[in-house]
């Protein structure tokens, strides 16, 4: 990732900075990433918690059960709803951005592949990528 790169939510009243380099970036193939993504799969940018700056708005959160049964700490934005991150409340050192908030995504390539046991059929995994049917 190399220098800061910044996102933010649709309607831009939530902004934040990003510094380091991230852990891995994950696509998520569970029932609910497909629900909150509203497409086959989610993405998480894993990054250090410390990476993560906010610089305008305060996102709303809520928290829900994922399908590993594990609880999670989801922040949106309150205006319009995009989904900034979520916080595994059993990993508290990261964060996972969801990484179509950046303002570049070309750079992006997902590392490996999490519950392909949900994945929908016609969605291709490339070849030589690590998958795990659950969570790893």
């Amino acid at each position: 990732m190399g220098d800061p790169r910044e996102g933010g939510c649709q309607c831009g009243a939530v902004r934040y900075r990003l510094e380091g380099e991230p852990v891995a970036l994950v696509a998520c193939h569970c029932s609910e990433c497909q629900r909150q993504s509203g497409s086959a799969f989610g993405m998480s940018l894993i990054v250090p918690k410390d990476a993560f700056q906010l610089l305008s708005g305060e996102p709303k959160q809520f928290d829900r059960t994922a399908d590993s049964g594990r609880s999670v700490e989801c922040a949106f934005c309150p205006a319009c709803g995009t989904r900034i991150y979520h916080e595994p409340t059993y990993r508290k050192d990261t964060l996972n951005i969801k990484p179509g908030t950046l303002d570049d995504t070309s750079w992006l390539s997902p590392a490996l592949h999490v519950w392909t046991k949900s994945k929908q059929p016609w969605v291709l995994i490339p070849e030589g990528v690590r998958c795990f049917e659950g969570q790893p």
